[in-house]
């Protein structure tokens, strides 16, 4: 049978999603408990691959399996595997034909700055801490440069696997509470390093160093070498991925509260 699974992670110990040899990887050490509930090798599929230090609230992951457990054993059972920096919040049983990845239509990123002149130790890997006082009127007029159907070259990291660079933007949203501002971003996939790439322009935006119209000139560029820095890996969050209407998957509530923020 193949089954789904909602997947939340603080991504802060590990080296990514990805399993990679000798190294702690959120892949490894979810393929690791699966396995030792359904007493057999099991090779699980992720709906975004996250990069080192990002965390998830609404990952979703398939897998395939030979064991006959109930929804409620195979909660309890992974989670009683798994180390405190990785939960399963529900698990659902699903046809053959489905696929956490090729059958998603969105993926939803938040990045969460704390601008403040002094850095939280509670925040910190949690947050993106900001030191220059921002302008997130500024930010949010380059934000909407973005919205829509555009080749995101610019916003591309180097190792990029993608086989095209254009991707459809569905929304870009700053809130900001104090000293804390968060962007939900939302589109029909996404570049290597695409969210935090944008945010590194924003950063330049909000401080003042470059005007709105930047993000507008960097998309006709489409020249990666013309952007500003990556921001920091511990601000992003992977928050929720949506199917088609056809497909009922259980509702993260964690992660739709942030969504409404």
């Amino acid at each position: 049978m193949r089954i789904v699974l909602g997947i939340e992670y603080n991504g802060k110990e590990f080296i990514g999603w990805q399993l990679q040899s000798n190294l702690r990887t959120v892949q490894g050490e979810l393929e690791a408990a699966i396995s030792k509930v359904a007493n057999e090798p099991i090779t699980t599929i992720c709906a975004g691959r996250t990069d080192k230090g990002v965390h998830a609230l609404g990952q979703v992951v398939h897998f395939d399996t030979q064991a006959n457990r109930n929804k409620r054993a195979w909660l309890l059972g992974i989670n009683s595997n798994l180390p405190r920096d990785i939960a399963v919040h529900w698990v659902e049983f699903v046809d053959t034909d489905f696929h956490a990845r090729f059958l998603a239509i969105r993926r939803h990123y938040y990045y969460l700055i704390y601008n403040n002149s002094v850095r939280s130790a509670l925040l910190d890997q949690h947050m993106a801490w900001h030191l220059p006082k921002l302008d997130v009127a500024a930010m949010q007029l380059g934000l909407n440069y973005l919205l829509g159907k555009h080749d995101f070259s610019s916003f591309r990291g180097p190792d990029c696997q993608a086989k095209s660079p254009v991707k459809t933007i569905y929304e870009v949203k700053l809130t900001n509470r104090q000293d804390m501002i968060s962007l939900h971003i939302s589109a029909d996939g996404f570049l290597h390093h695409m969210v935090r790439n944008i945010v590194g322009v924003l950063f330049e935006i909000g401080e003042g160093k470059k005007s709105p119209l930047w993000t507008l000139e960097l998309l006709e560029h489409k020249d990666r070498g013309k952007a500003a820095i990556t921001a920091p890996a511990e601000g992003l969050y992977l928050m929720k991925v949506d199917y088609p209407e056809s497909i009922k998957l259980p509702e993260n509530t964690l992660a739709n509260s942030f969504l409404k923020l």
